[in-house]
């Protein structure tokens, strides 16, 4: 799928941290914020990396992981347009919680903390958007736990493919990832969710074309997934 804000003369559209905004204020965190560029497997920053910036979507997805010590890697989200990415670290002045890496060719704008918080002081009703997007993390957060205790593996795959799938209406939904990094997002060995997706697949519900999956039927995989 290809993911990006909708064309339009303002690069924040869409973006709801900076949705109550008025114009000109947009139009400076604009002037302000860097155009940034990332190839599909860039890393956009690791985990302990200065917590410098926060990170607008404008086209393409970032996946957001943690890496254990021996190397795995469990990927805690998927962020696309018109998302942001970083905010956490904006606010306690830390280091970043987690890595990021650009699993399709992306771009972004990059904001810095320090132009960041002096828009927080002068529109203090930023920080309500903000403290949304830090609460939604935190449910998406607690979701997944919940997953990993309620669901078996195959209806954690069948779950992450309905998130990816987005609210796409389409009769067939391409998704950019390959098996690895589906099963560093449903948390199972790739075997295992080779195993899941090959059933999938006999039934119907989607098909792999090379390092893409095309689903086929949504409502099968919620169903799958214990999804209304």
């Amino acid at each position: 799928m290809d993911h990006r804000l909708p064309d339009s003369g303002d690069a924040l559209t869409g973006v709801e941290m900076f949705a109550g905004l008025e114009p000109d204020v947009r139009q400076r965190v604009i002037a302000t914020a860097v155009p940034r560029h990332y190839r599909k497997g860039q890393i956009l920053f690791v985990e302990h990396d200065p917590g410098d910036s926060l990170i607008i979507m404008k086209r393409g997805a970032v996946a957001v992981f943690r890496t254990a010590p021996t190397g795995e890697r469990a990927v805690l989200t998927v962020v696309r347009p018109p998302d942001v990415l970083g905010e956490v670290s904006l606010l306690d002045a830390s280091t970043r919680s987690a890595s990021a890496e650009a699993i399709e060719d992306s771009q972004a704008l990059s904001l810095s903390r320090a132009a960041f918080m002096d828009l927080v002081h002068s529109n203090p009703r930023i920080l309500d958007a903000v403290m949304r997007s830090v609460g939604g993390l935190i449910r998406r957060l607690t979701e997944q736990n919940a997953d990993h205790v309620f669901l078996d593996l195959p209806g954690r795959v069948a779950k992450t493919l309905v998130r990816l799938s987005g609210e796409s209406q389409a009769p067939m939904i391409t998704i950019e990832l390959n098996q690895s990094q589906l099963a560093e997002m449903a948390g199972g060995s790739r075997q295992s969710v080779n195993q899941a997706i090959g059933s999938f697949a006999n039934r119907g519900w989607l098909r792999t074309e090379g390092r893409r999956i095309v689903v086929t039927d949504v409502q099968a995989l919620k169903r799958r997934a214990g999804m209304s």
